[in-house]
């Protein structure tokens, strides 16, 4: 075997040789890949086909242990390092090219205690995993909408999806953590053991360390859930918006409503005439009583004369992939994201203006209702920071040719602006883009300042910077 040349971590080029690549590859369980694999090719792709780099190594690991070593070996040789969970972050921080891949997706073990309504998750389990075994009991955790999404990377950003309004965000369930820090210790953190490091998880990203397992608090949900689609033509927009704005001020918490602006799919519940014609489509999950769940629906039925819905009685798990065939891995992707606190007229109207404008069958916008639990945690009890997000926007611009790149980014910057002057100026880590590294503060704010302490607490040489990256105080001060 020849020498192997990566990347450093100051941005040079250095070389391994065959005796150290074999130091690696004994540590690693799951094994070592380089690009002569016949598995390195699918190993290295993530969910954004705009992202196409080449690691140096991956080492695809089973246990904390082989995570250790990996992380050893990187510090040792001052390695670029990434780590990968699901890959289904915006940016592709999961792989970056010459690096030190922590390939952490064949740990996908979930473990449920019915009695104690708990969960041990593997940090390479995805949604569908999770809810697949929580739901054999009647429980789940609040998680997000697509079932191919990694947990570890939802959790360290916050996460949050149809049952936050009711349970909270993701970090609100989670109780401890094995978190392999960058001196190559696995810690075990929770309120009482190491709070600091807790604190900064919740919300923190991977910023300070590659967390091996989480321990989740469950809560009973479904199996049957009432939910489903409403669509609306988009002429009746800005009608039906502000009815959904004005109805959803007084919604009960097991209810979440989000609105969906986006060409229509080729539904059966829809007639071929709107197929691929602009739509405003509310997407609704009640947890609860079915019947209650049914008549509020119908209130959504109201808000103008729809041209189609899909609504009744069926399983939580089930509904939790219905987003899945709009959300599958391979195409060019590309966000932009805002929190507002409120939704007022002017912001309808700019945000009906943009997807007036839709450069791609596969381009949408839209607004997640949130608030209730989520916003009674105190701005400072986790990292995270945007517990005045009552709502959270993100245009989403998805197509297949890259000759099209420019004027879809175009479009969502545009719909960014244009929405900006409504936005709380905070956002959402899970949702910035790789072109967004200015914005990461402002996502954290009052919390930054404190992020970058324990930053330099426990990753002082930033060997965690493969993620909407928080930069070490000193580093910070010297830069």
């Amino acid at each position: 075997m020849q020498h192997l040349t990566y990347q450093t971590l100051d941005g040079s080029r250095a070389s391994l040789s065959p005796d150290e690549l074999d130091v690696l590859a004994q540590g690693i369980r799951g094994g070592v890949l380089t690009a002569a694999d016949a598995d390195y090719e699918p190993a290295r792709r993530v969910w954004n086909g705009m992202v196409d780099r080449h690691p140096a190594l991956i080492a695809r690991c089973l246990g904390a242990q082989d995570v250790r070593n990996a992380v050893d070996f990187a510090r040792t040789h001052r390695m670029l390092l990434s780590v990968r969970s699901g890959g289904h972050h915006i940016a592709g921080n999961a792989v970056a090219d010459g690096a030190l891949m922590i390939d952490l997706s064949p740990m996908r073990t979930v473990r449920v205690n019915p009695e104690s309504r708990t969960a041990r998750v593997g940090a390479g389990a995805l949604l569908g995993d999770f809810d697949h075994e929580a739901q054999a009991f009647g429980l789940a955790t609040p998680l997000g909408i697509n079932s191919t999404t990694g947990v570890a990377g939802l959790c360290l950003g916050g996460g949050f999806g149809w049952l936050t309004r009711k349970y909270g965000m993701t970090i609100d369930n989670l109780l401890s953590a094995d978190v392999v820090t960058a001196d190559g210790q696995l810690r075990v953190v929770s309120a009482t053991q190491e709070p600091e490091l807790f604190w900064a998880i919740r919300g923190g990203g991977g910023n300070f360390g590659v967390v091996t397992s989480f321990e989740f608090r469950l809560h009973p949900v479904g199996p049957q859930v009432y939910a489903g689609l409403v669509v609306y033509p988009f002429a009746q927009a800005q009608r039906v918006l502000r009815a959904w704005r004005d109805f959803t001020a007084g919604t009960p918490r097991e209810l979440s409503v989000w609105a969906v602006l986006r060409q229509a799919p080729p539904l059966p519940f829809l007639p071929e005439s709107i197929h691929g014609k602009e739509v405003v489509v509310f997407a609704l999950v009640h947890n609860g009583d079915p019947a209650e769940g049914e008549r509020l629906a119908a209130r959504v039925l109201e808000f103008g004369e729809p041209v189609g819905s899909m609504l009744g009685t069926q399983p939580y798990a089930g509904f939790q992939t219905a987003f899945d065939p709009l959300l599958a891995p391979g195409a060019r992707n590309y966000w932009k994201s805002h929190n507002f606190a409120e939704i007022g007229d002017e912001l309808i109207d700019a945000v009906i203006h943009g997807a007036s404008t839709l450069p791609g069958p596969e381009c949408e916008a839209f607004i997640a209702q949130l608030g209730g639990a989520m916003g009674e945690v105190a701005e400072t009890d986790t990292a995270y920071a945007g517990r005045d997000a009552n709502f959270v926007m993100n245009v989403h611009g998805r197509w297949q040719d890259a000759a099209e790149d420019d004027k879809v980014r175009d479009w969502a910057r545009r719909v960014f602006r244009d929405t900006a002057p409504f936005a709380t100026g905070g956002g959402y880590v899970n949702f910035l883009t790789e072109d967004e590294e200015g914005r990461v503060d402002s996502a954290y704010a009052q919390n930054y300042a404190r992020l970058q302490q324990l930053k330099q607490q426990f990753d002082p040489d930033n060997l965690f910077r493969m993620n909407p990256n928080i930069t070490p105080a000193a580093l910070a001060r010297t830069a």
